[in-house]
């Protein structure tokens, strides 16, 4: 088994299309197809089930996919690593975020770090704050930027900053008015969460215990993926939300949205890396920026 094998399979496996695949990672279909077939040859397990037209991964698929990618990013890793003897003039860091600091907070220092170390890849996928502590966990990323707390012993949680949380309405919902928002009017309200995991729920569901209350005492009308989606639910409509000041803080300005009268505790965003694997002086730089 080569790198080079498991680059083309994480690419087929992304994208469960051989031809796009072939197409994004510069190789001819014919040879993206034969290196696939290769690893399942010689390994006697299929990685792919061909249905119709099209391919999908099986089971052995999937899991094979996680270790593919983390043995990726290992290798990247070590190429990082004899980078820095060169002062970082090349090499690729992965990184993962949850949504609100992949999408608000964290790109500006992306771009400090690009402008500063060009040769340097960064690559940022983003989850939630579980699927991106379960990145760092398993080596698909050397960093992780996630909102609140986590428990995972084996990694090092940085402190990296704050932010303010709070409940937000459209203009003509009646909590707009700025009355004190009750026990009764939070179970009564229709809410838009995010999914389980997202360290934005985590943050209303601590907010709510702190006055008793329960997620099976509130009224869920959805629940959405992104924050994007989440405000797109709630403008114009009955819904209420529990969302980042810097998700809103434009639509608040506009008029668009306004915050209700409900104070939420500051949330913290944090850094994690793993503790029993070496801090790259990319990733150490990027931290300090």
């Amino acid at each position: 088994m080569t790198l080079e094998q498991l680059r083309i399979f994480v690419a087929v496996a992304e994208r469960e299309h051989l031809t796009r695949a072939a197409a994004d990672i510069g190789l001819t279909a014919s040879a993206v197809s034969a290196s696939v077939r290769a690893l399942e040859a010689y390994y006697n397990v299929a990685l792919f089930d061909r249905v119709g037209r099209g391919i999908e991964l099986t089971e052995a698929g999937r899991v094979f996919l996680g270790e593919a990618k983390a043995t990726l990013v290992r290798a990247e890793a070590a190429g990082l690593a004899l980078s820095e003897l060169g002062g970082l003039r090349r090499g690729t860091l992965h990184v993962q975020a949850s949504q609100t600091i992949a999408n608000y907070w964290l790109p500006p220092c992306l771009m400090r770090f690009h402008d500063d170390h060009p040769g340097i890849d960064v690559r940022l996928d983003v989850g939630n704050t579980q699927s991106v502590a379960d990145a760092v966990l398993n080596g698909q990323a050397e960093l992780g930027f996630i909102e609140g707390e986590i428990d995972a012993p084996a990694l090092h949680v940085r402190l990296m900053a704050k932010d303010a949380m709070m409940v937000v309405t459209d203009r003509n919902h009646p909590f707009a008015d700025g009355h004190p928002l009750t026990d009764t009017d939070l179970a009564a309200a229709r809410w838009v969460m995010r999914e389980a995991g997202s360290g934005t729920r985590a943050a209303l569901m601590d907010a709510l215990a702190g006055r008793g209350l329960a997620l099976a005492d509130l009224t869920i009308a959805l629940e959405l993926p992104s924050n994007e989606a989440v405000v797109s639910a709630i403008r114009g409509t009955s819904g209420v939300a529990a969302v980042s000041g810097a998700v809103v803080a434009p639509l608040i300005a506009r008029g668009d949205l306004v915050a209700a009268n409900m104070s939420l505790p500051v949330r913290h965003f944090y850094a994690l890396h793993h503790k029993e694997r070496r801090l790259s002086k990319a990733a150490d730089v990027l931290l300090g920026l």
